[in-house]
C-alpha cells in the first residue's frame, strides 16, 4: 500500500466512522437520555449534547483505529524510514518478527478499547468530557509510538512505563492528534502526519534522561 492509498483509505474510514455515528445517534440518545418530561427541558438538552458529542468522538476514533489496522504496513515502513533518515541508519533492537507482531497486536487493542472508553467516560456529567479527551489522548500516543519503541526493545509494560515518565509531551501530542480528527481536509493526512509525528517524539526525547522504570538494556529513552 502507498502513501497516497493510506490517506485515501484514512479518509473513507473516517468517513465511515462519523457517518456511523451520526446514524446511531438517535438510538443512543432514546436508550441513554431520559425524556424531557422526567429531567426537565434544559437538564434533557444537556444530557443529549453530551450523547451527540461523545458518540461522534468515539466513532471518529473507530474510525481512525481501523484505519490505523488496516493501514499499519505502510506506516511501520515510513516510521523505520523517518527513523533512519534522523539517525542516519536503521535501528532495530526487537526481539524478531514475532515479537513485534505480538507487540503490535497488544498496542492495538489499547487503542481499541479507546473508542468505548472514550463514550463511557464523556456520560459523566462535568468531569467526563475533559478525561474522555484525556484517555483517548493517551491511547493514540501510545499507539502512535508503539513501533519505534518496540524497535528500541521495549514490551508492552516498558511502553507504559514511558508514557508515565514522559506524560506531558504524550498527552500533548496524543490531543493534538484527536483535534486534527475534527478539522475538514486536515483529517485526510491525520494516519501518516501521526505515524511521523509518534517517531519523531521518540526521537526528540530518545537523548534525555532515561525513564528510572524503563530497563535500561531495552532503550536509551
Amino acid at each position: 500500500m502507498r502513501p497516497g492509498a493510506a490517506r485515501r483509505l484514512a479518509a473513507a474510514c473516517l468517513l465511515g466512522g462519523l457517518l456511523g455515528a451520526i446514524y446511531s445517534i438517535h438510538w443512543v440518545e432514546a436508550a441513554l437520555v431520559p425524556g424531557a418530561e422526567r429531567v426537565g427541558t434544559w437538564l434533557g438538552f444537556a444530557l443529549s449534547l453530551v450523547v451527540y458529542i461523545g458518540t461522534i468522538v468515539s466513532g471518529l476514533v473507530l474510525g481512525l483505529a481501523a484505519a490505523l489496522l488496516l493501514s499499519a504496513p505502510v506506516l511501520e515502513r515510513l516510521s523505520r524510514n523517518v527513523d533512519a533518515l534522523v539517525r542516519g541508519e536503521p535501528l532495530d533492537r526487537s526481539k524478531g518478527l514475532r515479537w513485534e507482531l505480538a507487540q503490535s497486536f497488544r498496542g492495538m487493542l489499547y487503542f481499541l478499547a479507546a473508542a468505548p472508553g472514550v463514550f463511557l467516560l464523556d456520560l459523566v456529567p462535568l468531569v467526563g468530557p475533559p478525561l474522555a479527551l484525556l484517555w483517548g489522548a493517551h491511547a493514540l500516543a501510545f499507539q502512535q509510538t508503539d513501533a519505534p519503541l518496540a524497535r528500541r526493545g521495549l514490551d508492552f509494560a516498558a511502553r507504559r512505563a514511558w508514557h508515565r515518565y514522559w506524560k506531558l509531551e504524550s498527552l500533548g501530542f496524543g490531543i493534538t492528534g484527536l483535534l486534527t480528527l475534527i478539522v475538514p481536509l486536515a483529517n485526510v493526512l491525520v494516519v501518516p502526519a501521526l505515524a511521523v509525528g509518534g517517531t519523531l517524539l521518540v526521537l526528540e526525547l530518545e537523548d534525555q534522561l532515561m525513564p528510572p522504570d524503563v530497563p535500561a538494556r531495552a532503550s536509551a529513552v
